[in-house]
């Protein structure tokens, strides 16, 4: 009982979860374009509860996630909430015939994770799907209308009377990723039937020996967002809860003369030759990330040995960690080269070095970090993506090794910029001078203005409505 008196009740919900609980349930498609923090699942949630026992709208429902989300997050948070006690809740995850075990037990609420979509598919052939309403979390993951998951969840679309997406970075790639999504909500009533239809409406492809890369026609951005503007709903954390101030740094970094000749011959010839094993890109993608290996400061050769340039990312992130005199650093790193020599630079932690750099893995890792007992952690942007919590632990980022993907990089910087942290989060960027580095800030910057626009234009108007 004494633990019953500590749940959260319905009465706790903020005004703007109200608001997007309401929107749910009003509407039988919907997306729900939330930043981290602002508590989408117990949204969906409370909106499931009400539409099975208050108006029997839906009797099953199916929630796709990513595989520690599923495992975790949701029934985490089913425990947290004294309205959300009846539900039950079943994971199907894991070996198939655990998968098998969980849909075949009384529930409420069944929950995969999004690499066993094409599975319970199958597993359903020649039958209907049990279920009638749909929640997808982290719907930009179906972004790619090519996608086997993406194709399989297709096929079933009609068998559910309500879906629901959930979401922080729709766009994370421009515009054109939001075909697959929304037409998992309407089937393509907004944006076209068909993806190619979708890119023929809106965009045009100005180099033809380029035909994957699109633009948009005037006009054609205002259009996307009216279309959608009755279905999605868009929030931003700082609009609606106390966020901590968040510093941007950029931290510039120069190549010596001699590392500078090494990168630039690589970048023009493709090649960098050495005796025992070339570094060598076959196209222009492959030399991207080679380029970005070097940016690094080492990069794998032919063979997949490591071939070290410069340290001169581990010389900042040597001054950054000496300035935190003691404060928990968060570091993000890229390849595995990255790790390893960062932690040989720095230690590596073992019991016997607990000072060491450690990797965050597991539960235990993650656990320790947000008691404070670790000084430096290492760890890469698609660990920390969805369902961590690491805003207890420390307030300072560095990037040791950027990346192209916006939704990487604003779930893994939101693990410490989120609600709940007290301190200012400080973001340092080692980006080196006149490399790669440079360019996928751009871009990153560029992606974020075009997701910034997209929300904006769907964004809830909260005041008016509660």
């Amino acid at each position: 009982m004494g633990a019953d008196k500590a749940l959260l009740t319905e009465k706790d919900l903020h005004d703007y979860q109200q608001f997007c609980v309401d929107f749910v349930e009003d509407k039988p498609q919907c997306a729900l374009f939330l930043d981290c923090g602002l508590g989408k699942t117990v949204i969906a949630l409370t909106a499931i509860s009400h539409l099975l026992y208050d108006s029997f709208e839906v009797s099953r429902v199916l929630i796709i996630a990513p595989l520690r989300v599923a495992r975790d997050t949701w029934i985490a948070e089913l425990d947290k909430w004294e309205h959300l006690k009846g539900l039950r809740m079943e994971r199907v995850i894991g070996a198939e015939k655990d998968r098998v075990a969980a849909l075949s037990r009384k529930a409420e609420l069944y929950i995969i994770n999004r690499e066993n979509v094409e599975w319970l598919v199958k597993h359903y052939t020649g039958r209907r799907l049990p279920f009638d309403m749909l929640v997808i979390d982290e719907l930009s993951s179906f972004k790619n209308s090519k996608a086997k998951r993406f194709i399989a969840l297709k096929r079933v679309l009609a068998q559910f009377t309500r879906v629901v997406g959930l979401t922080g970075t729709p766009a994370p790639n421009g515009l054109e990723d939001l075909w697959p999504q929304v037409f998992l909500l309407d089937k393509g009533q907004r944006l076209g039937r068909t993806m190619r239809s979708y890119i023929d409406m809106f965009f045009t492809t100005p180099n033809s020996w380029l035909p994957y890369k699109h633009e948009l026609k005037p006009g054609a951005e205002e259009q996307i967002y009216e279309r959608i503007g009755d279905i999605c709903v868009s929030m931003k954390a700082s609009d609606h809860i106390k966020m901590p101030e968040r510093i941007d740094n950029i931290v510039e970094l120069k190549l010596s003369p001699r590392e500078e000749k090494l990168y630039r011959q690589m970048e023009r010839d493709m090649l960098l030759p050495y005796a025992d094993g070339d570094i060598l890109a076959l196209n222009a993608a492959t030399l991207a990330g080679k380029l970005l290996q070097l940016a690094n400061g080492a990069c794998y050769d032919e063979f997949h040995n490591v071939r070290v340039i410069h340290d001169r990312k581990l010389d900042a992130l040597e001054d950054l960690i000496e300035a935190a005199n003691g404060k928990p650093v968060l570091v993000m790193y890229s390849y595995q080269h990255d790790l390893a020599r960062i932690q040989e630079r720095f230690g590596k932690y073992s019991l016997e070095y607990p000072e060491g750099v450690r990797e965050l893995k597991t539960a235990a890792d993650m656990e320790d970090w947000n008691a404070g007992r670790i000084a430096v952690a290492v760890t890469q942007p698609a660990s920390t993506g969805h369902g961590l919590n690491l805003q207890r632990g420390g307030s300072t980022i560095v990037w040791f090794g950027l990346n192209w993907s916006l939704e990487l990089y604003e779930q893994a910087n939101a693990r410490l910029w989120r609600q709940g942290q007290n301190d200012t989060v400080v973001i340092h960027h080692l980006v080196v001078k006149g490399t790669m580095d440079e360019q996928v800030m751009q871009a990153l910057h560029d992606k974020a203005a075009d997701q910034n626009a997209l929300l904006a234009a769907v964004k809830a108007r909260i005041q008016e409505v509660v």
